[in-house]
């Protein structure tokens, strides 16, 4: 399956899209995408197949999120805790990512077409060397397409990512490049895995359960959270535009919880300030201390991972 599922909206789809799109839009949407395992015993297959069809819906809802002009989306696609599941789902999970990113290498026009950036963020060297390799090579393909972005967050927890900025900021300041005075909400902000991006607008968990587990903590405070009963190889179009329907009945709601927090910076919300992600495409900031890195992302810091 393609990372980008080619096909158009059906008629009935496409008119209520247009209706959709009269009012504000999320222009960054993430999802945790929850429930492959539970669909794989419901339908009586294996766990791998599971989040096979888990992938497939990925593609599908990327085509979806296309057309409804949403411009960016980060998915939770392995967590630091999914390392703690059975040796032989880690292993598949391992196995279907290499299927994956191979896959995005070989389809890399597919991708100019739509002009898609690809980044991975997460603890990279977490991961098997060959996966690592696979990545940058593919960060690396798409990093300079800027139609819409795919951030999949990998080998990742909200926890782990905001302990390694206040490390890199300790760093800072223990080698004098930075004075105590310049630690600041807003430095921190900006030694995060997605300082390249701005919050998300909405968070979507599917599978009914009612938690973050640990995604994207710091940058959620202030999106949407819509929880849906689905599980996500089930995910229809019609789920992601009752996600954004909620989102825009709390709109207003949004706008002035924004502007009473007053947050500034690369990362503020694009449907207030229009603002694009900058430096598209960068897989890290200087890291000395970055280990074991694959070849061609030598002295970058860790790339940015769900369930």
């Amino acid at each position: 399956m393609s990372w980008i599922r080619e096909g158009e909206l059906t008629i009935i789809e496409r008119f209520c899209a247009n209706i959709i799109k009269a009012g504000p839009m999320p222009k960054h949407v993430a999802f945790i995408m929850d429930g492959n395992r539970r669909y794989a015993q419901k339908c009586h297959v294996e766990r791998q197949q599971g989040h096979s069809q888990g992938f497939d819906k990925l593609a599908q809802t990327l085509r979806w999120c296309l057309n409804l002009g949403i411009r960016e989306v980060t998915v939770y696609a392995f967590s630091i805790e999914n390392f703690k599941r059975s040796k032989e789902e880690v292993d598949g999970l391992m196995d279907l990512a290499r299927q994956k990113f191979s896959r995005l290498l070989e389809e890399r026009e597919n991708l100019k077409k739509h002009g898609v950036c690809i980044r991975v963020l997460g603890d990279l060297p977490l991961l098997p060397l060959d996966i690592q390799e696979l990545i940058a090579q593919a960060v690396m393909a798409t990093r300079n397409y800027n139609k819409c972005f795919l951030n999949v967050c990998f080998a990742y927890t909200s926890r782990h990512e905001i302990s390694n900025a206040v490390r890199e900021m300790a760093w800072g300041v223990e080698q004098g490049l930075l004075e105590p005075s310049d630690v600041s909400e807003s430095l921190l902000d900006k030694c995060l895995y997605t300082s390249n991006s701005p919050d998300p607008d909405l968070l979507i968990r599917t599978s009914g359960e009612v938690r973050l587990s640990d995604f994207l903590l710091w940058q959620t405070s202030h999106s949407c959270l819509v929880f849906q009963s689905v599980l996500w190889p089930e995910y229809s179009f019609w789920n992601l535009c009752e996600a954004i329907l909620r989102f825009q009945l709390n709109y207003n709601a949004l706008q002035l919880f924004l502007e009473e927090d007053g947050r500034e910076g690369v990362r503020s919300s694009p449907f207030l300030s229009g603002s694009a992600p900058q430096d598209a495409g960068s897989v890290g900031a200087p890291n000395p201390r970055s280990s074991n890195p694959a070849p061609g992302a030598e002295g970058t810091a860790p790339l940015r991972a769900a369930e």
